[in-house]
């Protein structure tokens, strides 16, 4: 791959989430690994929000010539995956942003919530419209402050078209995609379905293999690692790189048992009413083409094999884009 066309390669945290490790551990880890981002995905990787600590991690970052990103949960205040001990939405969002510039990310990546929020008494539309008021809230602090907000299409809360539908009426000039090639699969959508419709919006990503087969209850899933599912991850990882310049490209390895589901039961169509018929097609298709795949094997040592499985991603996207 030419020079001009290669990505900024990332490294999101929560592929190591159970090392423990502090943040300067973290980052020495990742440079040891060529990264040129490294993404904190929740605060917990950070330590804490205090302006002392986030000025010692960026200038250690910047030491190692890596740049930051740093992300929170749910800011949606009606999702099951809300907080409200933390704060109100903006409260939460607002500090996020002050620690953002503190730490020099020019980004705060956030969700919505989980594929919990796809049913209940508020549908998903609903979800969205409150994610937006939230975010309009503090759209100057963001602006002032030059930092964006990038909406992760998370565990299975939104296909590419529904946050497409949350950026777009929040503002497309503070807000945009952290877009994540695994969590399309929790939501019945092909990921280069998501990524068509995202492509545009896109500020930082999420990027690890899935697999998808027929079971006789439907269809089941799993994440993997890269280059071990059926997705077409090399394309998508290509398209990526051509469609979204500039952007960072982050491992976000989860491996994963198998998760079943049972679109043969009028009940599971709930949450899913709206889906058009040509986008479910679509990642029908590739379950159609799939071959089930066991669930991973228990490890005695859960962060050893998070590293392994993340080290073998690295190794495997390094070759695929020649970095």
């Amino acid at each position: 791959m030419p020079a001009a066309t290669k990505p900024k390669f990332g490294i999101d945290l929560f592929s190591i989430r159970t090392s423990g490790w502090t943040p300067f551990q973290y980052l020495d880890y990742c440079a040891k690994w060529k990264a040129n981002v490294v993404h904190f995905s929740e605060i917990r990787f950070l330590g804490n929000l205090e302006p002392d600590n986030l000025k010692k991690v960026r200038a250690y970052s910047e030491k190692l010539g890596i740049e930051l990103e740093i992300g929170m949960r749910s800011i949606c205040p009606s999702s099951k995956a809300f907080d409200p001990k933390q704060g109100t939405a903006e409260e939460q969002l607002t500090r996020m942003i002050s620690a953002a510039n503190t730490a020099g990310s020019r980004l705060v990546r956030a969700f919505l919530g989980t594929m919990a929020d796809r049913t209940g008494e508020v549908p998903v539309e609903g979800h969205i419209e409150n994610t937006v008021k939230v975010l309009r809230a503090v759209r100057t602090r963001a602006i002032d402050a030059g930092v964006k907000i990038a909406i992760e299409n998370h565990a299975g809360d939104m296909q590419g078209r529904e946050l497409k539908m949350l950026i777009e009426g929040a503002g497309t000039d503070f807000v945009g995609a952290c877009i994540d090639s695994g969590n399309p699969v929790w939501t019945i959508e092909d990921p280069h379905v998501t990524l068509d419709l995202l492509a545009p919006y896109v500020l930082t990503s999420h990027i690890r293999d899935s697999a998808a087969w027929r079971v006789p209850e439907g269809i089941a899933v799993r994440w993997t690692r890269m280059g071990e599912g059926n997705v077409d991850i090399d394309g998508y990882v290509r398209k990526f790189v051509e469609r979204c310049p500039g952007k960072a490209l982050s491992l976000e390895i989860i491996v994963t048992p198998p998760r079943t589901f049972a679109i043969f039961d009028p009940k599971f169509w709930d949450g899913y009413r709206n889906v058009p018929a040509w986008q479910f097609a679509r990642f029908l298709a590739i379950a159609d083409k799939g071959r089930p795949l066991p669930a991973p094997s228990k490890p005695e040592d859960p962060a050893a094999r998070e590293r392994e499985d993340l080290e073998a991603s690295i190794v495997y996207t390094h070759k695929l884009l020649n970095l």
